[in-house]
Order: C-alpha cells, then structure tokens, then sequence
C-alpha cells in the first residue's frame, strides 16, 4: 500500500500568497496535487497545512523543517498505518507524469530535478529522524542520498511552480498559447 503526501508547509514567499490556492484550469494548485497522488495511492494526506482537500498532518518535528518535515510526518503515519511506501510531490505539482509510479519503480526513487517528487520507503523514517535531528546539511537531495534513492531523469521536464509567472506560463502552455 501506497501512502500519498503532498508536503505543503512552505511560505510561498517567493510566490508572494499562498500558491496552494493559485489556480490553474479553474482549480486550485493544492487540489490539483490531491487529486494527481490519488490516481495512485490508498490514501492521501496532506502535511503541513491545517485546511486542505484531503485530512491533514503538522510538519515534524515540528514547522518550517521544509519539506522534510512534511515527508517525515508522512513517514512516521506510514510505518503506524501499516504503508509500504509514501509517494511525495509538492503543493505545486499540478502536472505530473501520468506513469509517475512506474517511472520512479521500486522506492526509494525520486526525480532527479525535483527529488521533492519521490517514493520512498516507510522504513526510512529513522533515517530521516536521525538527519532532521543531526547537524549537516537537511535537504531533499541529502536525504535521498541517505537513502539511496535512484535518481530518476524525466524526458520531459516536470513544472516546478515558484512564481505566479510560472504559473501564467504554464497555464499558457496548457491552453495553447
């Protein structure tokens, strides 16, 4: 069984609101997330956010860890619920591969240009406690390092939402323009 989580606990500062409510097709970019890790998982939570279109977690140990925060606070539901795995985007992944599961395989895998797209082990939760608490460097990349995740390349990029340009371009994209 596959937990899904959409880590949403960032500031959006450089989006300047709360991109989980920007919208893209008429339909918030958070909703687009719930609804993509759907297709996929048994279940999906969302992490680091307290109102959400699916039932939601706090970071942990505690906020503003990044997005390994929200990834550990899906690890540990993981490993008492019983999951195999917990596949990750960002609040921000309103386009992702429709074959994301069978591109990334057996986890630990994440993408290699945004490793915050991944599936990774219910086990590792032990791992990323001991980082998250270690000194050192706390980021995706490191973490997936740790774990000896394979990095996936895509053929062909996945958007990566920072900005509202980002998001007109690529709403322009999808509309033809």
């Amino acid at each position: 069984m596959i937990l899904g989580a959409v880590l949403a606990g960032g500031l959006s500062s450089r989006f300047g609101s709360d991109k989980a409510l920007a919208e893209l097709d008429g339909h918030t970019l958070i909703t687009l997330a719930v609804d993509a890790l759907s297709g996929w998982c048994e279940h999906v939570v969302v992490v680091g956010r307290e109102t959400a279109p699916a039932p939601t977690l706090p970071d942990w140990p505690r906020p503003g860890m990044g997005p390994l925060g929200g990834l550990a606070a899906a690890l540990h539901l993981a490993e008492d619920e019983g999951y195999e795995a917990v596949l990750t985007c960002g609040v921000d992944a309103a386009v992702l591969p429709g074959d994301l599961l069978a591109l990334l395989g057996a986890a630990p895998a994440c993408l290699a240009a945004q490793p915050v797209i991944g599936l990774w082990p219910a086990s590792s939760a032990k791992a990323l406690e001991e980082l998250l608490h270690g000194e050192g460097v706390h980021s995706m990349h490191r973490f997936a390092q740790l774990v000896g995740a394979r990095r996936i390349e895509t053929a062909v990029p996945i958007p990566n939402i920072n900005t509202p340009a980002d998001l007109s371009a690529l709403a322009g994209r999808r509309a033809g323009g």
